[in-house]
C-alpha cells in the first residue's frame, strides 16, 4: 500500500509538473515579428533580455490593447511572408512604408524618420560613396538599402552587392575585410559605432524613409494600433523612447512627435 500511494504521489508530482508547464507556455494574443540584434530597435542586453525602442513601444501598445505580446525572431526579409501569411500578427524592425510595400502590407502611422547610410572600417580610408567604385558592398537582404545600392550601381559604380541577413554577420565581414562598406539604416549605424572606433559611418545617403510596424494587408489590428501610437504621441511616449534610445530630444516636426495619419497606397 506504502509503494502505491508513493507511486500515486509520483503520478501525481508529474502531472502537476506538467500542467505548470503548459500554463508558462499558453500563447500571446499578439506575436510581433522582430529581427533580434537590429540595434537600438530589437536586439538583446547583456543578460539576454530583448530590448530596444521597438520593443519598448510594442510591449505599451500591448499594455494599452490589454493583449499580451511575444517577440519573434525572424530575418528581415522574412517579416513580410510571416505577417502575410498569418504566422504573425505584426512586425517592427526598423521597417520603412514604401509605394510598393504598402500593395501587399498595412502599416500604421510612422513613428521615426530615418535616410540610410555609408560605414565603412577606420584603416580603409573610404570617405563617402566616390570611394566604393569597384568595392564590394553588403547590404540587408530586402531592406531600403538593398533596393538603394541596386538602383544606384551604375551612378556610384560599385562593384558586387552582398547581401545578409541582419547588421551582426555584415559588421562581421566588414570588419574582416570581405566587404568594405555596409549600406543600411542610419541611426541603427551610428549607434553601432559609437564605442567602436575602428569603425565610421561617412556619409549620410538622403532617402526620407520613415518606419512602422507593419501588418498583413487590411488587418484591422492595424487601425488598433495606430489609434494608440496616436495617443502615446500625444502623451509624449514616444518621444520619450527616442531621449532614451538615441540621448536627444525629438524635433516637433518630426513623425517621432507629430500624430500622422495611417499610410495608404496611392
Amino acid at each position: 500500500m506504502k509503494a502505491l500511494i508513493l507511486i500515486k504521489s509520483a503520478l501525481l508530482s508529474g502531472v502537476l509538473a506538467a500542467a505548470s508547464f503548459v500554463s508558462s507556455t499558453v500563447a500571446a494574443d499578439l506575436t510581433v515579428g522582430a529581427n533580434i540584434g537590429n540595434v537600438p530597435w530589437e536586439f538583446q542586453d547583456a543578460s539576454g533580455k530583448t530590448v530596444g525602442f521597438e520593443v519598448d513601444l510594442v510591449t505599451e501598445i500591448g499594455k494599452r490593447l490589454g493583449k499580451s505580446i511575444e517577440f519573434v525572431n525572424i530575418p528581415f526579409s522574412g517579416l513580410f511572408s510571416a505577417v502575410q501569411s498569418g504566422r504573425i500578427n505584426m512586425a517592427v524592425s526598423s521597417i520603412t512604408i514604401t509605394e510598393k510595400r504598402l500593395e501587399s502590407v498595412t502599416f500604421a502611422q510612422p513613428y521615426y524618420d530615418s535616410d540610410q547610410s555609408l560605414t565603412v572600417t577606420a584603416a580603409s580610408g573610404i570617405t563617402g560613396l566616390s570611394g566604393m567604385e569597384g568595392k564590394v558592398v553588403g547590404v540587408d537582404t530586402g531592406s531600403t538599402g538593398d533596393m538603394w545600392a541596386t538602383t544606384n550601381t551604375a551612378k556610384y559604380k560599385l562593384g558586387e552587392i552582398r547581401k545578409f541577413e541582419g547588421l551582426s554577420p555584415a559588421m562581421l565581414d566588414l570588419v574582416a575585410g570581405r566587404v568594405d562598406g555596409y549600406i543600411s539604416d542610419i541611426p541603427a549605424l551610428l549607434y553601432y559605432v559609437k564605442d567602436k572606433p575602428e569603425l565610421k559611418v561617412v556619409e549620410r545617403i538622403t532617402t526620407g524613409e520613415k518606419y512602422s510596424v507593419m501588418f498583413n494587408k487590411g488587418d484591422p489590428l492595424a487601425t488598433e494600433v495606430n489609434e494608440v501610437i496616436s495617443t502615446l504621441k500625444k502623451e509624449g511616449f514616444v518621444a520619450k523612447l527616442h531621449e532614451t534610445w538615441f540621448g536627444a530630444k525629438a524635433e516637433d516636426t518630426t513623425s517621432t512627435v507629430m500624430v500622422m495619419d495611417m499610410p495608404a497606397a496611392k
